[in-house]
């Protein structure tokens, strides 16, 4: 035989050789799952194995049970699919931005309110460099009170717990260079070194100008710092976020279910000391918004937790004070009253500090190191069919501890960056 064909018989071999390995590799076996790998070694989570459930054993007997208190009910006719499995089925998004426009519900594509940010954002024709963006109006204050669609406005970028001031149309393309394409995103490993863009020059912007963001003479206000194109950036104060659908020209069971529904975990959260309306800028608490369509209406009520990461430690003197009908302030002190003072904020150096992953938006600076600050987002918990009795038991597991109470019927997915899940 010929050199030539020799060589060509054992390449064939080869690659046989190598293409029965890869089958081998990918096929599961009776003793394990073939669990689909992302490119930054994310794993797409099997149903039940995104979340924890809640376990009577551990969370309590009642810990699966209704609110029996609750006496907000939802309209006679409202109905909604109770049949599709809705698990897996949201699609994959990186960062996820709210732009305040201080109303509760908007034109059908919020994409076409003329010359807004959110046009802006469709049609400025950059997309984002770290993955899809998902793109919310919010009923957030803007900074004006007569607002109109082109006026600067603030934007909330998520999982970066960022907010960004100043944000016009003509901006967008900077907001999105220098603060959304090196901002973490829901599948940037939590744990990571994110490198930090070079400091913009500020020399010939004013902070004359910016607003205090103080909320009480007792409470320090948060540090603004001026970027690219006078961009004020400070660090969300919230340490949970409530994102709720309140679409009514979507469809008219959002615009019911979502003022309900907030009235319902405010009840459950000022015992706690954790509400925060939209002017409260006190550190810590659950901030509650109301956002655009996100797909899925016919699951109302749909409703998204942010939840900050890198405080275990203070999740867990939470978890222990709770039951005792008190809670650990941020310095770890039990406090009587039972609220939770702070709840994992600590006051100062945070206004500067950067996330645990070192991440700053451009213009900030770290301050003093502060382990568990102001950290990024490192979940999202997505659920849906969410009913007003479900709102305490939402606030006990899932806000505080992240787990879920009602996986099969409620949850639509999400992401978790310290284990590295996503739905997607």
């Amino acid at each position: 035989m010929a050199p030539s064909s020799i060589n060509r018989c054992r390449m064939t071999a080869t690659f046989s050789s190598a293409l029965k390995r890869g089958r081998a590799f990918l096929t599961p076996t009776s003793s394990s799952t073939a669990v689909p790998r992302l490119a930054d070694s994310f794993s797409k989570a099997p149903e039940g194995g995104l979340f924890p459930k809640v376990d009577p054993a551990i969370d309590g007997e009642d810990c699966d049970h209704d609110c029996e208190s609750c006496s907000i009910k939802y309209p006679a006719k409202f109905k909604i699919d109770e049949d599709d499995n809705l698990y897996g089925h949201v699609n994959a998004w990186a960062t996820h931005i709210l732009v305040a426009t201080g109303k509760t519900d908007w034109v059908r594509d919020v994409s076409d309110e003329k010359g807004s940010v959110m046009e802006a954002v469709r049609d400025c024709g950059i997309e984002p460099s770290n993955g899809k963006l998902m793109l919310s109006a919010s009923n957030m204050p803007p900074p004006y009170e007569h607002h109109s669609p082109s006026d600067p406005t603030t934007v909330l970028l998520l999982p970066a717990f960022t907010i960004v001031g100043n944000v016009t149309p003509i901006s967008v393309p900077d907001l999105i260079k220098n603060h959304i394409n090196p901002a973490p995103t829901s599948t940037t490993p939590f744990h990571s070194q994110i490198p930090k863009p070079p400091p913009p020059d500020i020399s010939s912007l004013s902070l004359d100008a910016v607003p205090s963001t103080r909320s009480d003479d007792t409470v320090p206000a948060q540090t603004p710092t001026a970027s690219p194109s006078n961009f004020i950036t400070r660090p969300c104060p919230h340490r949970y976020l409530i994102l709720l659908c309140s679409q009514k020209t979507r469809d008219a069971r959002c615009g019911q279910s979502a003022p309900l529904l907030r009235r319902e975990f405010e009840r459950h959260l000022r015992p706690l000391g954790l509400y925060r309306d939209l002017q409260d800028e006190r550190p810590g608490g659950v901030g509650i918004y109301f956002i655009s369509h996100v797909g899925g209406h016919k699951y109302s009520a749909n409703l998204m937790i942010y939840r900050r990461g890198g405080v275990e430690a203070m999740d867990a003197a939470e978890r222990d004070g709770s039951e005792r009908n008190g809670h650990a302030n941020s310095q770890g002190q039990v406090l009587g009253n039972g609220k939770i003072e702070g709840h994992g904020i600590t006051s100062g150096n945070e206004a500067t500090a950067g996330g645990p992953n070192g991440w700053m938006p451009p213009g900030g600076s770290h301050g003093k190191e502060n382990s568990v600050g102001m950290g990024e987002g490192s979940q999202c918990i997505w659920l849906a069919r969410v009913r007003p009795e479900d709102c305490e038991g939402i606030v006990k597991h899932t806000i505080l501890k992240g787990k879920v109470i009602k996986p099969d019927r409620q949850l639509r997915g999400g992401f978790d960056r310290e284990r590295g899940l996503v739905s997607w």
